[in-house]
């Protein structure tokens, strides 16, 4: 494995902070993926997209480039385009050899540091030829729940695995396990009245909402399951109105099989419990959705097994990790293609001190080098 050069490492440093000076929030892809395409399509790579865009209400759907035409092995690298909401422009800078971001809005490192190791990744491949043949996939709204990815079309893929770098922490981790996640809101309808001369004759939707949370799992319940109440919303036009109407949104998370099933129906429970209260007596329409699908791996698994030959070639000791988070390697997973999500490097995620260094983008990249490899030898 050769080493990025010092023309690729600082193309990679450049393309990355293009990336993020591009705004991409979930369903509004549609500027960085024709930055994407035009970068790909300038070394002679073709780009298809699906339908994604129009079945989320995106700009865009996932792109799929192509590399290599042996009909042999083949890999699929995955990369999502989007970022969570942020307010103004993001102006992406280097500070003590790190990306960051000047204002305070977030970097955008997730998920563009890996973008941008697969489009270095592509030039290399084009030019020089790669070990084995590659498939690029670049999906749209994974940060509300890997809508793109769910989106995607499996069949259409050639490669008999995949990875994902999508996990904020030091290069060298392989997400071993990653949560079922469910989402859950809660709308309750009561009845207003006026709070001062008839209170009596209203129906509290905000009381209502709170004897439920009360009694909700909530936090850290156990090494592997979570819960949390994220959102409220509701009341009337003042203080004098009993409030008609309230939302409630929140989650909950497991790695037990069935858990994070078991939790939302608790959720389910506290709410038609609290609503059917005499001293309530609240209409509720709760909806409960399945965000992303657990899963766990093994330790001899082909994925997990070359990551690790080439994160040790890299220098890294590998890891086997388990991940509160989810990744499009969980949406992969559950359709039934065999993808491994690896860290990246990168810092403090949705955040406005998130930054990742320059060494550590060069670090995938040679990772990524690494594992073509590995993966051409078997």
């Amino acid at each position: 494995m050769r080493p990025a050069s010092e023309l690729e490492s600082r193309r990679l440093s450049e393309s990355f902070g293009s990336l993020c000076a591009i705004p991409s929030p979930s369903r509004c892809e549609g500027a960085v993926a024709a930055y994407v395409r035009a970068q790909l399509e300038q070394i002679g790579v073709e780009v298809t997209e699906d339908d994604a865009g129009g079945l989320i209400g995106g700009q865009s759907g996932n792109l799929l480039a192509r590399i290599g035409q042996r009909g042999g092995r083949s890999v699929l690298f995955c990369a999502h385009l989007d970022t969570v909401p942020h307010e103004g422009p993001v102006v992406p800078v280097i500070v003590n050899r790190a990306w960051e971001s000047e204002g305070d809005t977030i970097l955008g490192a997730d998920n563009k540091a890996a973008v941008a190791v697969l489009l270095e990744l592509a030039r290399r491949a084009k030019l020089e030829g790669a070990p084995v043949d590659l498939e690029l996939c670049f999906t749209v709204a994974e940060e509300p729940g890997l809508l793109g990815a769910n989106a995607l079309d499996v069949t259409q893929l050639r490669s008999q695995l995949g990875y994902v770098y999508d996990h904020a922490t030091p290069i060298g981790e392989i997400i071993a396990a990653s949560p079922t996640h469910i989402r859950w809101r809660a709308d309750i309808r009561g009845q207003a009245a006026h709070a001062g001369i008839s209170p009596e004759d209203g129906r509290s939707a905000i009381t209502t909402a709170a004897r439920a949370i009360a009694l909700l799992p909530d936090g850290r319940l156990n090494a592997e399951s979570t819960a949390n109440v994220a959102r409220i919303r509701g009341g009337g036009a003042g203080t004098n109105v009993v409030p008609e109407h309230c939302q409630v949104d929140g989650e909950v998370r497991s790695l037990e099989e069935g858990r994070a099933e078991l939790l939302a129906e608790e959720v389910a429970e506290r709410f038609q419990d609290a609503a059917n209260e005499p001293s309530c007596q609240c209409d509720l329409d709760l909806t409960i959705e399945r965000s992303f699908t657990g899963y766990k791996l093994a330790d001899d698994e082909a994925g997990v097994v070359a990551a690790r030959a080439a994160l040790e070639r890299c220098g890294y000791q590998a890891k086997m990790v388990v991940s509160g988070g989810g990744s499009d390697a969980n949406a992969l997973r559950a359709k039934g293609f065999d993808c491994t999500n690896l860290a990246n490097g990168t810092q403090n995620p949705h955040q406005s001190s998130e930054r990742v260094e320059l060494a550590e983008l060069e670090g995938m990249l040679n990772v990524t080098f690494a594992l073509i490899d590995v993966l051409g030898e078997d």
